[in-house]
């Protein structure tokens, strides 16, 4: 009787033990599984996120250069007429994160700045140059600094960089809404994220 007590009972722990193996292997895999999801996840939202705007611009280029004493003016000028395409930009394969795997959290360190390229199809109109004074290398690069600067202030006082930073929210909704349904923290600024509000900027 002893041994057959003896015997069920040393069963019951090998059961046990087991099941506990099983368990714990499960959680792991479980774990692993989720984990992997979120890598999953910041790889797909890992991609370029780009948006267009078309701009124009008019501006009139004037230079002139006094000879003979102030005597006599040589003048040029210019109606430049600028049309642009613009995209602003967020690679966003250069997040940098860590994944806590103990403490199911994944920590966004930092995001990429959006990158700002400007493609300017600069036509001349109503060109003037006197003999004395013609148009150069030099007057180009000015003229295209200008019209830069001109498109800058266009860019800014528009809603296309609002509208990129709209798109990269909700590119991280993406990953928020992935790791709150596994049962995972996302952390951001330093601060759990707990609603998709507080992913701004």
């Amino acid at each position: 009787m002893r041994n057959f007590l003896l015997g069920a009972l040393i069963a019951v722990f090998i059961a046990l033990g087991i099941n506990y193996f099983v368990t714990q292997s499960r959680t792991q895999k479980t774990e692993l599984q989720s984990s992997d999801l979120i890598l999953d996840q910041i790889k797909n939202v890992g991609k370029l996120v780009v948006t267009e705007g078309h701009f124009s611009e008019v501006i009139t280029y004037k230079d002139a250069k006094k000879y003979y004493l102030d005597i006599l003016t040589a003048e040029k000028k210019a109606i430049v007429v600028v049309n642009a395409g613009v995209t602003v930009s967020y690679d966003l394969s250069k997040i940098k994160h860590t994944i806590d795997h103990e403490n199911k959290t994944l920590t966004i360190i930092s995001i990429p700045d959006a990158e700002i390229n400007i493609n300017p199809d600069i036509k001349y109109h109503d060109l003037e140059e006197d003999f004395f004074n013609q148009f150069n290398p030099e007057d180009h690069n000015l003229i295209q600094k200008e019209v830069i600067r001109k498109l800058n202030e266009k860019i800014e006082a528009s809603t296309l960089k609002s509208n990129a930073e709209n798109r990269l929210i909700s590119e991280l909704q993406k990953i928020y809404i992935l790791t709150n349904s596994l049962g995972w923290t996302l952390v951001y600024h330093g601060n759990p994220i707990t609603n998709t509000e507080q992913l701004i900027l």
